[in-house]
């Protein structure tokens, strides 16, 4: 167990923390919204801007938030171009992620084996910055959630009530899609490009199967992804276990058990 006393794994611990409170707390939100995978597209995107960075020998994760920003404000035009059939927004940008992503990874072919690791995670390797970065987006996103909860609250169930009521509805959905892209972007260092959308929307599957409300929810959300990434990355750090993948099954494996128990219940 001395592993509990190792800086690195304290810096993965609270960093896993504090994206276990952002990400279904984001997740909600896209879920209510019917915009689960956004958060693939999102992450594919910012692994282009990790690519770049790399390229450019800039710091990777601030030019991958960059990249998930303005992909941000793509997908909100794409959805207001494409009225009824607006997941193709998702489907356009994610294309365009995996495509750069392939086409700075040929340009910049010694870089490769750092950029993969965005890809599956890396999170004993966070520095003091990553983790001021984290800190940063997460009383951020907390801030903006919490001053806004009420209007997002409405809009999320009743958008016409809100849009009629005077709710600037475009801000709002920007602003939603923005701070997902700022929790993506500082998110895929620790679970990985390819399982970082899991911790949006499978802690949120979770809770509506138990919640009696909106608030239940949240709470809920945000009580299994953390009891999953802690409990994940001791287990990891233990039996040495690929970390982002343990998390992932550990989300994976509460999901399965309240489902048995529900349909127990219900027997």
């Amino acid at each position: 167990m001395d592993i509990f006393t190792e800086y690195f794994f304290q810096r993965a611990l609270l960093g896993g923390a504090l994206i276990g409170l952002t990400a279904p707390l984001m997740g909600v939100f896209l879920v209510l919204r019917r915009l689960s995978m956004i958060g693939d597209t999102l992450a594919h995107v910012s692994i282009a801007g990790v690519a770049l960075g790399f390229l450019l020998n800039i710091y990777p994760i601030g030019v991958g938030l960059i990249f998930a920003l303005l992909a941000s404000f793509a997908i909100e035009r794409l959805r207001k171009a494409y009225k009824t059939y607006a997941e193709l927004s998702i489907a356009i940008i994610m294309s365009g992620g995996v495509a750069l992503s392939t086409f700075l990874f040929t340009v910049g072919k010694g870089f490769n084996i750092n950029v993969m690791s965005y890809f599956f995670g890396s999170i004993y390797t966070l520095d003091s910055t990553d983790l001021w970065v984290v800190a940063g987006v997460t009383t951020l996103v907390v801030a903006v959630i919490a001053v806004n909860y009420k209007e997002l609250f409405l809009m999320f169930f009743d958008e016409d009530a809100a849009e009629v009521s005077g709710l600037p509805i475009r801000f709002y959905n920007i602003m939603i899609t923005m701070l997902t892209a700022l929790v993506i972007s500082v998110s895929i260092k620790i679970l990985g490009a390819l399982l970082v959308s899991s911790l949006l929307t499978i802690p949120v599957a979770c809770s509506l199967l138990i919640a009696r409300s909106f608030k239940h929810s949240v709470f809920w959300a945000i009580l299994f992804s953390e009891i999953a990434v802690i409990g994940g990355l001791v287990a990891a750090g233990v039996w040495d276990l690929a970390p982002g993948a343990t998390v992932v099954l550990l989300l994976i494996a509460m999901l399965i058990g309240i489902l048995f128990i529900k349909r127990g219940l219900r027997l």
